[in-house]
């Protein structure tokens, strides 16, 4: 008695070869789901926050989750700065629910447990700033009528301070940049970083109103690096 061979129906073969092409897509984009985000040029080597630091679910923050860098309360009000786990980008999160991203996110700031500083007042002011390469940079957030608003104007100090003082007796924190006053020098450069220094106060709504007397270093102003001036410690800037 002859056999005959059962040849397997080449739609069935076919069929199979779909199945196993598909299985092994499959599995390969779970492979790549599973990679980590790329870490964005630059921020190698730079310091993560310290272990321990809550997370704030719902707030983005870059390429990671954003955590509480620091909190401060201005009028019954929270104000939280949040950053991502190298500080380099960072959002300030006002309330409940207003959440503002930092313009000087784009100048390359480190934010610190230091970098917000609030001041109660007629007009509630807070500043947040932080270390770049060349300097400081920093970003004011200002409540008027019980509305946080963020006037979008950064300010740099190319020696490293900025602070926030009621210098003008007005109820109301105003801005205090330190620079090196070089007008014949490119800032940055060596020849300005040797230069005497002063500080120009900046008044939230109005813009500067005057500048100290030239220093020969920052240290020199009174209460650095939290610099406090008075009205009479102003003059026609240079």
């Amino acid at each position: 008695m002859r056999t005959q061979e059962v040849r397997t129906p080449r739609s069935v073969l076919v069929t199979a070869m779909l199945a196993v092409v598909v299985t092994a897509g499959v599995i390969v984009a779970v492979i790549l789901l599973r990679q980590p985000d790329p870490v964005p040029d630059g921020e190698a080597g730079v310091p993560p926050l310290p272990d321990g630091v809550p997370t704030a679910p719902g707030a983005s923050c870059g390429y990671s989750a954003c955590r509480e860098v620091g909190a401060m309360t201005v009028g019954g009000v929270p104000i939280v700065l949040l950053a991502d786990e190298t500080g380099k980008q960072g959002v300030v999160r006002i309330g409940a629910d207003s959440v503002f991203p930092l313009i000087i996110n784009d100048m390359g700031v480190t934010l610190t447990g230091d970098s917000l500083r609030c001041v109660d007042g007629a007009t509630p002011v807070c500043l947040v700033r932080g270390k770049t390469a060349d300097g400081s940079a920093a970003e004011l957030f200002v409540s008027r009528g019980g509305i946080w608003r963020d006037p979008g104007k950064p300010y740099f100090s190319d020696a490293g301070t900025i602070a926030l003082n009621d210098v003008t007796a007005d109820g109301i924190a105003d801005v205090i940049v330190v620079r090196h006053e070089c007008p014949d020098a490119q800032s940055g450069s060596a020849r300005c970083q040797a230069a005497p220094v002063l500080a120009e106060v900046y008044d939230v709504a109005s813009g500067s109103v005057g500048c100290t007397r030239r220093y020969t270093a920052p240290s020199e102003l009174r209460g650095w690096p939290d610099v406090r001036l008075t009205r009479a410690d102003l003059r026609t800037c240079p």
